[in-house]
């Protein structure tokens, strides 16, 4: 039989204590419906580079925040939007659970309404699913100052649409996000990084999608140029997870691979290992931290663009003006750094592949001025007609109507 579900970890016992906040917010936005004013939602506030504008009077959701249920036999927690995520991950963590998206922080002010506003998900993603995989249900207070509850807290919840996923990259523009229930998952019981140096880009691309292919525990991979090293040099990281037995049977075998090709080859395990991917998620390896020098030395405009691309996508043939890639999700995200004048060049590039280019980081000497072309691939008539309507049903009067997604 299984053990009855047990509720731990509550941080916020007082249901007045929530009713309460979402009383104050409700009359917050119906202020702001009467007044006609617009409103922008802050948690922390470590995302406020991602997306457009950020107009719109403030509505910090910081106060809303606490563990409202976790029951760790059903995989399943509920928190409040402005709950800071380091501490949903200690609570997960203690009980050998985790969230296997890997949200990036991207600061220690990061909250779970960020993350699902953001809709980010780190190195895991292509191997377990994306951040919207994992939502259960969510209580949100619409453009009318409603508060409305969708989905709920099982996966088999098929009643009416899923709309609690909407909220999933939203940025803010639907609703004010007050609670969100997650599925959460066990932490794997085995876990090894594969280090590959010497594996050209194409190499490596063909190398994850044959073993993509295979009955492996893949779980997450990173290639990079590192023009740190001298002299300079690609390397390809592997991480595997799963059953102990799945995982030790798999790196020999993926060693023998890589080592066919001409590369060199090490097992790292332990903490330096899980340092380096944590840095990966949090844009604090070389790559992320600034240009490569080369391209630095002759522009200071250089803006972070993330490529989305189908895995199978080969080796974008790009001009001398746009970096060598950080490539991640078995091929599937390709960062480059290049000019904001380059996005007509990049999304072209994107769309012949089946995929699409967003303007993550505006350069340092340009800030917003790099958004003016457009921080996300315009929508087709279509989706636009689709967003449209959907904006309409959510917030009739635009109070969430801050530009962040656009203008459109």
């Amino acid at each position: 039989m299984r053990p009855p579900a047990r509720t731990i970890g509550v941080m916020a016992t007082d249901n007045a204590f929530g009713a309460d906040l979402t009383e104050q917010l409700r009359a917050q936005v119906q202020q702001a419906l009467a007044a006609g004013t617009r409103l922008r939602l802050r948690g922390g506030g470590s995302k406020d580079f991602y997306g457009e504008t950020l107009n719109g009077a403030l509505l910090d959701m910081r106060g809303h925040h606490g563990v409202v249920s976790y029951e760790p036999s059903e995989l399943v927690v509920t928190a409040r939007a402005g709950t800071p995520l380091t501490e949903l991950e200690a609570l997960l963590a203690s009980q050998g659970q985790c969230l296997p998206f890997e949200p990036p922080h991207f600061g220690p002010g990061a909250t779970v309404g960020g993350m699902v506003a953001s809709g980010l998900s780190g190195p895991a993603r292509a191997s377990v699913g994306a951040l919207r995989d994992f939502i259960l249900g969510v209580k949100i207070i619409n453009g009318r100052g409603e508060a409305l509850t969708f989905g709920g807290q099982v996966m088999k919840n098929v009643a009416g649409y899923d709309v609690s996923r909407l909220m999933a990259g939203s940025l803010g523009t639907l609703g004010v996000l007050l609670e969100v229930s997650l599925k959460v998952l066990p932490v794997a019981p085995s876990e090894a990084t594969l280090w590959l140096a010497g594996l050209s880009q194409q190499n490596a691309l063909d190398l994850l999608n044959r073993w993509g292919g295979q009955a492996l525990p893949l779980n997450a991979s990173c290639w990079v140029h590192d023009s740190t090293e001298q002299p300079p040099r690609d390397a390809l990281f592997v991480r595997l997870r799963g059953a102990v037995a799945a995982v030790e049977a798999a790196c020999p075998r993926m060693l023998a691979d890589a080592l066919a090709l001409g590369a060199q080859v090490q097992r790292m395990d332990g903490p330096q290992a899980g340092a380096d991917w944590n840095a990966c998620r949090e844009h604090m390896l070389p790559f992320f931290k600034e240009p490569p020098a080369a391209l630095q030395a002759q522009r200071a405009d250089l803006c972070l663009w993330r490529l989305s691309l189908p895995q199978t996508t080969p080796a974008l043939a790009l001009p001398a003006v746009v970096s060598s890639p950080l490539i991640e999700w078995h091929g599937g995200l390709r960062w480059v750094w290049a000019p904001a004048h380059a996005a007509a060049l990049l999304r072209n590039a994107a769309q012949k592949a089946g995929g699409h280019a967003t303007l993550f980081r505006a350069s340092p000497s340009r800030g917003e001025a790099d958004k003016a072309g457009g921080v996300f691939t315009p929508l087709t008539p279509v989706q636009q007609g689709i967003q449209r309507e959907l904006q309409k049903q959510f917030d009739p009067a635009g109070i969430f109507a801050t530009g962040r997604q656009g203008a459109g």
